[in-house]
């Protein structure tokens, strides 16, 4: 966060990947939903975006790459954020993604360090997207389920965001990369407490566990998995323990709230969702009890 005037500071962020989905105008969407998601986290609107991209230009069509570039757009056009310029190479592998500046009031600022032990802790999207888009990419998926998970993932986070606000709630992050619980440590390390967290209430897209059990599970996620298993107490399933280790795309917000009814009634009335998951506790080392 930068102050550039009394009651205004720009807020800056980052984010590109690989594919995840095999469409290319699809990837594009996912893409900018995914980088505007840290600007909403931090209760920010965004203003503008550069877009960067790598692309094999000897191996795929540059007619691809519009489509990617066109599903982009139209995303960052539906946020109302204006893309100012962008910087592209020639790679071996495709990536897309973009640089998002927004505008936030520093006395309304949103972060993860500002959770308190006895804050309830809701999540706004359902966990499962890293094994779905495996499937995908192995052609694996149900046309049905990719559907849904690609709706998901080009959903915006600005109604959450709203609610957030309207709410007052002050203890937010997005749930990307890091996983659920990932995020949730982070979120824990920041604010000096730890949680409890209510695994059957943790809301999962449907047909996700059974691509679980067939063996989809990205290799992101299995790096996930290595590293929670350090401040993970309690007695989770395998199952269990993959799934909320799953790397994230374009996630929803994991918000931590004095008023979990209040912060519901607010996503109810934007027309977004919200589970409360577990809750935020004074016990000492950050540790998440499952």
């Amino acid at each position: 966060m930068y102050s550039i005037a009394p009651g205004t500071a720009l807020v800056q962020t980052i984010d590109f990947f690989t594919p995840v989905v095999d469409d290319a105008y699809d990837w594009g969407r996912i893409a900018a939903a995914n980088a505007l998601s840290d600007v909403y986290a931090m209760g920010a609107t965004p203003l503008t975006a550069l877009q960067l991209i790598g692309w094999p230009r000897d191996v795929i069509p540059w007619e691809v790459a519009a489509e990617v570039i066109r599903g982009g757009a139209d995303l960052m056009a539906l946020a109302a954020c204006t893309i100012v310029g962008g910087h592209s190479v020639d790679d071996a592998e495709p990536k897309y993604g973009f640089a998002v500046t927004g505008l936030v009031d520093p006395a309304h600022v949103t972060t993860n360090a500002a959770g308190k032990a006895g804050d309830a802790l809701v999540v706004t999207k359902p966990i499962g997207t890293g094994i779905i888009t495996t499937a995908i990419k192995r052609e694996a998926c149900p046309d049905e389920l990719a559907d849904r998970v690609v709706a998901q993932m080009v959903e915006l986070n600005d109604r959450t965001a709203h609610a957030v606000r309207a709410c007052g709630a002050r203890a937010v992050t997005d749930v990307t990369g890091f996983g659920l619980l990932g995020h949730l440590h982070e979120m824990l390390r920041a604010s000096d407490t730890s949680a409890e967290l209510d695994v059957a209430s943790v809301p999962v897209i449907d047909g996700a566990a059974a691509l679980l059990a067939a063996g989809f599970f990205p290799g992101g996620s299995e790096r996930n998995l290595a590293a929670v298993e350090s401040f993970v107490d309690g007695d989770p399933s395998d199952a269990d323990l993959r799934m909320l280790a799953d790397a994230q795309t374009s996630g929803g917000l994991l918000v931590a709230t004095a008023d979990p009814e209040a912060l519901l009634s607010a996503l109810r009335a934007e027309g977004a969702s919200g589970w409360v998951i577990g809750r935020l506790t004074a016990d000492p080392g950050t540790r998440i009890r499952l």
